[in-house]
């Protein structure tokens, strides 16, 4: 038979095949991104990287899917209408839900390393280990982070709480557990909590470190939360102290 007496395709045939397979890619490539960084089996740096293209796989979906869709006044042509129905319906909702969990990073500096006490950080001592491997280093991260932070946050400032030291380190460390964080270590001699806090989809790890001093009569309290890994942290450790100061003046008003 010659290429003239072929049966042409039904308009929107290829368009709705390719935008269902491209659905599947999508899924399988997020389904490895979020058991990978749930079992330890990827890097958290590289499942999110996964999760990132699995998302514009599904954009492209709903873009291709939809030209088919629409040349074939929806009946996907050839291909299966089931199938391309879905895969357009699965890519929306996808998307939306993944829109809606974004935090709002907008006025976010591209930095990873906060605290209270801008010149003069709490140190990270029991957490070195953990973050012998990590790409950011554990020392502070200096003068231009500093002057980030304060154009940026500025309502991070040292608490200061009319109570001893061992009263405030008792309620320190129930918001440290309040909050979900693996407390690594507490030092009652040197007032000093550190723990690090996992986020929940991509198993990011950050640190931080309470330091407590004598404030006659009262208590300075100063945090410091960074992160391991990425040059931003897209506003999660300023919203991580401000969480736990909230909580922790909270828990000591009078």
């Amino acid at each position: 038979m010659n290429n003239s007496n072929r049966i042409p395709r039904a308009r929107g045939t290829r368009w709705c095949q390719i935008g269902t397979w491209l659905a599947l890619a999508g899924i399988v490539l997020i389904i490895v991104s979020l058991a990978g960084s749930r079992f330890e089996l990827l890097q958290p740096i590289t499942s999110f990287l996964f999760f990132g293209f699995a998302f514009l796989i599904f954009i492209l979906t709903v873009l291709v899917t939809t030209v088919g869709i629409v040349i074939s006044m929806g009946t996907a042509g050839e291909a299966s209408a089931l199938y391309s129905w879905s895969a357009l319906t699965i890519s929306i909702i996808i998307i939306s839900t993944t829109m809606s969990q974004r935090p709002d990073t907008s006025g976010a500096p591209p930095i990873h390393d906060l605290t209270t006490d801008i010149s003069n950080p709490p140190a990270f001592i029991a957490i070195l280990p953990l973050r012998a491997e990590a790409p950011n280093p554990p020392e502070y991260a200096g003068a231009d982070t500093a002057e980030q932070q304060q154009a940026a946050y500025p309502d991070l400032m040292t608490l200061t709480i009319d109570k001893p030291v061992d009263e405030v380190l008792t309620e320190a460390e129930q918001v440290v557990r309040v909050l979900g964080w693996d407390i690594v270590a507490i030092d009652q001699a040197m007032g000093h909590i550190e723990a690090t806090d996992t986020s929940t989809w991509f198993r990011f790890k950050d640190d931080v470190v309470i330091r407590l001093t004598p404030n006659n009569p009262g208590t300075r309290v100063d945090v410091r939360s960074k992160s391991r890994v990425g040059m931003g942290d897209m506003g999660a450790n300023a919203e991580r102290i401000r969480a736990f100061l909230y909580l922790l003046k909270t828990r000591t008003a009078d």
